[in-house]
């Protein structure tokens, strides 16, 4: 059976290439456009792992982050967030809320297979 695997990004475009290349490599992927939707999502069905976004409308990644961490059913859930962010500040938020990763845009297919497949154990 296939990881289940969310991605969160308000760029279609971003969601699309992250999809593309995690199905490519035999994920099964969910999306959604923003935090709320990813919260959402995450009520309606169980993930292996969340790839997000932190700058999106409605719900930042750090807030959808913290929202998703206290449910506890998500508590165990890898969340890594991939991100043009790099500043110090915002990734020390990020782990705070329970983040485990980050992945600076634009990335590579190659990186974010590997960090993929270390946090699901694939």
């Amino acid at each position: 059976m296939a990881h289940r695997i969310l991605v969160v990004d308000d760029s279609t475009s971003v969601r699309l290439m992250v999809s593309n290349t995690l199905k490519a490599a035999g994920y099964q992927v969910d999306t959604a456009e923003d935090g709320q939707s990813a919260l959402d999502a995450s009520q309606r069905a169980s993930f292996n792992a969340v790839i997000t976004d932190q700058n999106m409308p409605r719900m930042d990644g750090i807030s959808f982050c913290r929202a998703f961490r206290a449910r506890p059913e998500n508590r165990g859930v890898p969340v890594v967030f991939l991100s043009t962010e790099s500043e110090a500040a915002v990734k020390e938020k990020a782990r705070s809320a329970g983040a485990i990763g980050w992945i600076i845009k634009p990335f590579n297919q190659q990186q974010l297979l590997s960090v993929v497949g270390r946090i699901v154990g694939a």
